[in-house]
């Protein structure tokens, strides 16, 4: 779980911002595209949704009102709510002239939009603007936020035992923090998502699809904020104690216990180290955060941290492996030593956070390969003689992930689509031993991906992910970039056009007209719960690149509560017609359901847009 002013509307088109002109209240028909555009050569396609179906044309005109295509709007693919009843689709798939756009239909005109080559490269290195308004402690990059230092007593942090909570499946403590003897530094990283606690599972997550990224796509833009956070890993991996240090900070407070957590106090970060608090005092907490580990010391470690960590850590061997020999094999030691400790066997609850409901995952198998796969490209680019042990060791998991009967897609919760890229390179390589077979690999991705397009096919606007559920746009960009990897490896195209539509949803062709990417496209979300971004105050100090939750189940939205303390009020108007009876989305500060950003979430969407 995350928790959790008016800014000026922005358009990004290609990568330049202007002032978008305000939109008036919706009435009649609307149409919904991508707002950043299409490639030349994909399937181009928008929605009319409107009151009832309606027949006739569609143009689509240049910048100066000439008509570049023409064609019939589609039938209806069913209701949207109430208010419309018709969305139907608009196919314009053989505009390949590169230039923008406007869609008329049915007496409305689309925002603008483009066709053309590498629209996507420069939405990539928007998302890391995002992850540098993320940094913590001294390495911070001031941008658009004026983000200054913070956090600097997490460079000598008390370790504290692991925290017992109430068997509610909650957060809340059954017993008070108990603090050990141990020190330890832990100063840099990202913060997860609105709030300032930070969590190795989601960066672990977010460094290795940073990383995964930079490889496919050389791209100078990824380069320093996927060191910045594999720096933050190699603090809180511990190889000579063989400790993980699994979070820092806790989220929600206790007033059982006399303190108040990171969720219960609005403030910008750096305001935490002005405080002069002592033990005992209710925020000592919110200055000196405690840090939890994964692990005892020597002990076996949850197998899905240490298949994302060791992800990370051997992507980055892989990349150094021509520039920086010794670094690189320094990245494969931390990451070898690392996977040697996994615990594999009565595994029980996984550990992503404390408390685990706030990242629920129960899946490991996945992870386990997805560390195998690249500890073993990582040992063949340095000539290390393990490595065909650990391309064994990734087929024994993939083959394990394969028979679990997991049927999760590629996001924070399931890293299985990157593994099985990689592993298919391996296999076609040659792997001695090996415990599957390219085809049952390729199967599975073609499962994930077939399992998108069945969803997609019973939804109006032909999306996969569930708008009644949460990550609905980390989930809408891991099927856009699971396509990709698809392609890639086989050449077969007939996925494609599903995976740019997953991409569409996320940024505009959705009944709100909305991207759910910050800073992107014609209308964007501008009220981020996002404590920094927040109390940073208006203008151009808008989150730019950050991913949000997306629409979500219309209960969640009922009593968010008042505005937290401190807190700059904010909301940007979407009208209620524009939601279903099921999923709603609220541009709004209190609206964390929909409107909270995170690492995950924008990682996922960076591989997508490299792969487009």
């Amino acid at each position: 779980m995350r928790f959790p002013r008016w800014l000026p509307v922005l358009t990004l088109i290609g990568s330049v911002a202007v002032a978008a002109p305000a939109q008036a209240a919706p009435t009649g028909a609307q149409l919904r595209l991508d707002q950043v555009g299409y490639g030349t050569a994909e399937a181009k396609r928008a929605y009319l949704m409107s009151p009832a179906a309606v027949s006739g044309q569609f143009s689509v005109i240049d910048e100066r009102g000439r008509t570049a295509w023409s064609g019939r709007v589609g039938g209806s693919l069913g209701a949207w709510s109430a208010k419309y009843r018709a969305v139907q689709p608009i196919d314009f798939t053989g505009l390949e002239r590169a230039g923008t756009y406007r869609v008329r239909a049915a007496g409305t005109t689309s925002p603008p939009f483009r066709v053309g080559r590498d629209l996507f490269g420069p939405v990539a290195d928007r998302t890391v603007e995002f992850f540098q308004a993320q940094r913590d402690g001294a390495d911070v990059v001031p941008g658009r936020l004026g983000r200054e230092p913070a956090h600097l007593a997490d460079r000598s942090a008390t370790v504290y035992a692991t925290p017992v909570f109430r068997g509610d499946g909650g957060d809340e403590l059954a017993e008070p923090l108990r603090p050990t003897d141990v020190r330890v530094d832990v100063e840099g990283g990202w913060f997860d998502a609105g709030d300032f606690v930070k969590f190795t599972h989601a960066s672990a997550y977010a460094t290795a699809s940073l990383l995964f990224a930079r490889r496919e796509r050389a791209n100078p833009a990824l380069d320093a904020e996927s060191r910045f956070g594999l720096r933050w890993l190699d603090k809180v991996w511990d190889a000579d104690a063989k400790v993980l240090y699994a979070q820092v900070g806790i989220g929600t407070g206790s007033p059982e216990h006399g303190f108040v957590g990171d969720h219960d106090v609005w403030r910008l970060p750096e305001a935490d180290d002005a405080l002069d608090v002592r033990p005992g005092d209710e925020k000592f907490f919110i200055k000196h955060r405690p840090v939890f580990r994964a692990n005892e010391p020597g002990e076996r470690i949850s197998p899905n941290l240490v298949g994302r960590v060791t992800a990370a850590f051997a992507l980055s061997a892989q990349l150094e492996a021509r520039h920086d020999p010794r670094l690189a094999r320094a990245h494969l030691e931390r990451a070898a030593s690392l996977f040697a400790l996994a615990k594999t066997e009565g595994v029980g609850e996984l550990v992503t956070a404390f408390p685990h409901a706030y990242y629920p995952e129960d899946s490991w198998a996945d992870d386990m390969e997805f560390g195998a796969t690249q500890l073993a490209l990582a040992g063949r680019a340095l000539h290390d003689p393990r490595a065909a042990g650990w391309a064994r060791a990734a087929t024994h998991w993939a083959a394990v992930y394969l028979k679990s009967g997991d049927t999760d897609t590629l996001n924070v919760y399931n890293t299985s689509a990157l593994g099985h890229y990689d592993l298919v390179r391996l296999l076609r390589a040659g792997v001695p031993g090996a415990e599957v077979t390219e085809a049952q690999v390729l199967g599975d991705l073609r499962r994930q991906l077939r399992s998108g397009v069945d969803a997609a096919a019973r939804s109006p606007f032909r999306t996969a992910a569930d708008v009644a559920a949460f990550d609905v746009a980390t989930r809408s960009f891991g099927f856009a970039a699971t396509a990709r990897l698809h392609r890639e490896l086989t050449g077969d195209r007939s996925y494609d056009a599903f995976g740019v539509g997953q991409r569409n949803f996320a940024l505009g062709a959705n009944a709100w007209g909305t991207t759910l990417v910050v800073g992107v496209g014609s209308r964007f979300p501008e009220c981020p719960h996002h404590q920094a971004a927040n109390l940073a105050g208006g203008g151009h100090r808008v989150l730019v690149g950050a991913v949000i939750n997306g629409p979500n189940a219309a209960a969640l939205f009922d009593g968010l509560g008042e505005l937290p303390d401190g807190a700059v009020p904010c909301a940007r108007s979407y009208p209620a017609e524009f939601d279903s009876a099921t999923s709603r989305f609220l541009d709004e500060l209190r609206s964390w359901p929909s409107s909270e950003p995170a690492i995950d979430f924008t990682a996922t969407a960076a591989v997508a847009f490299t792969l487009s």
